[in-house]
């Protein structure tokens, strides 16, 4: 046992006891200390038995836990089993653990052609996954588009920050040209400075697009901007990519990807230099700019319909009142499947991302279960799906959840926990935009682990999980993980091995499980989980956004 890991009951003892129950939603509220009970139950988390599920759920027989595929069919079974061992009751459809999201598989087939077409000059025909990348969100088996391609900058529109790149240009029925990521600033107030809001994520962009009428989007892939390589935006589009069944929303023919090469060259094919443009699309006053070209395209798409499921187990709460209240920890299941025409090793395992957030999420389960005191409120343990396909298995659960949005008091999520040994650092990156900020630094101070900073702000990784779905319908939200500071290492072996992950195995058949990894920090982010959970279970408030937060209106919408 590790002091760095481990709390005594001494200094779990010292954790302030609740405030006053009659502060205001957004005042923070001091948690009441976890029991010996619980204390006993969070000192049975074992770094081998998140090794053990982490083995088993990245193993070839898996086949990558893709959505919709056997392999992540198998890997959902094996997490209702488990949650059945720990005596879990059922909180999925039908008194099952087993929450069915109705998807749709899109798969681009060869047959689609994607052209730009300069006013004039030669077409220049793009190949897939080396030029783009596209899928039509429209679910349809084919669509056509020939129309001109306008420049929107960023894509933006955000009236608290001043910002329109749209200016109320018409771009119904257009292809437009966008960069990722925001503005880029030092100022705090502005587009909260280094750190990437939602504005800055593709999924925003393409949703605002959509909004508008437009027929397509071509995103610019640029590195340093996106925040990864031009093989992570292929390797997450390639093969049959699902989507949640349509709902009403509206959608584009083509959601592509472009690599910066070929943007430059549609840029010089309209006489501009597209270093201008992006520089040009850092100013308020950028207005839309029309381009001599059109965008020609022929989709062609294999639609497969078809249900992949969310596993939801809930431990009942023992206070007559809270238990009709919960606290939600999440982790997503599945990973990237096999890519079938890619020689070699063709499995994506998913090893770090996210079978250790599974065990980690398992082992939190049978830790809780294990208590001979139960929490106040109720918890709710879900394991979500298709997470890597745009978290739509999180969507889902937001808009479906067990018990109201306003009922849930918080969510623990776990994505992507390196096992790398004995943390000295924790990552709670969003956790200062909600009520419970005061408890989780109390929390970390008592487990002798310092709260880092998120340590790539620029690349938007609260908007990059599944607690994100969460805390768009309420609830607050945030994920647990390991900093960058091990015991016996110094902070720039760290972040040599989180450097060296996101350019060698991040999203790669690479990411595998390994006899060597160290699962220490894993169990130490779970105790630290299991006490916070058990905490906001015993508040005698709801957990809330701090006053101002982009969050704060769906929840109070919520009810609560």
């Amino acid at each position: 046992m590790r002091k760095t890991v481990f709390l005594s009951f001494l200094t779990l003892a010292a954790i302030a006891v609740a405030q006053n129950a009659t502060k205001t939603t957004h005042a923070p509220v001091a948690a009441p200390r976890p029991s010996s009970a619980a204390f006993k139950a969070m000192e049975t988390i074992n770094p081998e038995r998140i090794r053990a599920h982490v083995r088993f759920l990245s193993h070839d027989l898996l086949e990558g836990r893709g959505t919709g595929q056997r392999g992540g069919d198998i890997a959902a079974e094996y997490i209702a089993t488990q949650f059945a061992l720990y005596g879990m009751k059922p909180a999925g459809d039908n008194g099952t653990y087993m929450q069915k999201v109705p998807m749709v598989g899109i798969t681009p087939m060869p047959e689609t052609t994607f052209s730009l077409v300069p006013s004039s000059g030669s077409p220049v025909n793009l190949k897939v996954l080396d030029d783009y990348v596209a899928y039509d969100q429209t679910q349809q088996q084919q669509s056509d588009i020939d129309a001109p391609i306008v420049y929107v900058g960023y894509g933006i529109h955000a009236p608290e920050y001043n910002w329109d790149d749209y200016k109320d240009a018409d771009v119904k029925g257009k292809v437009l040209l966008i960069l990722v990521s925001e503005p880029p600033s030092n100022d705090a107030m502005f587009f909260k400075g280094k750190a990437l809001t939602y504005y800055g994520r593709w999924t925003y962009k393409y949703e605002e697009a959509a909004r508008r009428g437009a027929a397509a989007v071509m995103l610019i892939h640029q590195t340093d901007m996106a925040s990864y390589p031009w093989e992570v935006v292929r390797n997450s589009n390639s093969g049959e990519k699902s989507y949640l069944k349509l709902d009403g929303t509206p959608k584009l023919k083509a959601a592509a990807w472009i690599q910066l090469e070929v943007a430059e060259k549609l840029a010089r094919s309209a006489g501009l230099n597209l270093g201008k443009m992006m520089t040009e699309a850092q100013s308020r006053a950028f207005k839309p700019v029309p381009l001599p070209a059109k965008l020609q395209a022929h989709i062609v798409s294999k639609i497969r319909p078809f249900e992949s499921n969310n596993v939801i187990g809930l431990l009942p709460g023992g206070d007559a009142r809270l238990k009709n209240e919960a606290v939600l920890y999440t982790a997503h299941y599945d990973h990237l499947g096999i890519r079938p025409d890619m020689p070699g090793d063709n499995i994506y395992n998913g090893a770090n991302d996210n079978a250790t957030g599974c065990g980690v999420l398992l082992e939190l389960a049978r830790a809780f279960s294990l208590s001979a005191e139960k929490p106040h409120r109720s918890i709710i343990f879900a394991s979500v799906t298709a997470e890597e396909q745009g978290l739509l298995g999180s969507e889902y659960l937001g808009k479906h959840p067990p018990l109201p949005a306003g009922k849930i008091t918080l969510d623990l999520n776990y994505d992507d926990l390196p096992p790398l040994g004995s943390p000295e650092e924790v990552e709670v990156s969003g956790a200062e935009r909600t009520t419970f900020y005061k408890t989780v630094e109390a929390t970390a101070k008592d487990f002798r682990l310092a709260i880092r900073p998120d340590a790539h702000p620029e690349a938007g990784h609260f908007y990059r999980s599944d607690h994100f779905s969460l805390a768009r319908v309420g609830i607050p939200a945030f994920s647990v993980n390991e900093g960058v500071k091990y015991k016996g290492h110094d902070e720039a072996w760290g972040l040599k091995q989180d450097e060296e992950y996101n350019q060698k195995h991040y999203h790669q058949p690479s990411d595998e499980y390994l006899p060597s990894m160290d699962f220490t920090g894993d169990a130490a982010m779970a105790r630290f989980g299991f006490v916070l959970g058990w905490q906001a279970a015993a508040m005698p408030q709801l957990v809330g956004w701090e006053k101002g937060d982009e969050f704060e209106a769906p929840r109070l919408k919520s009810g609560q």
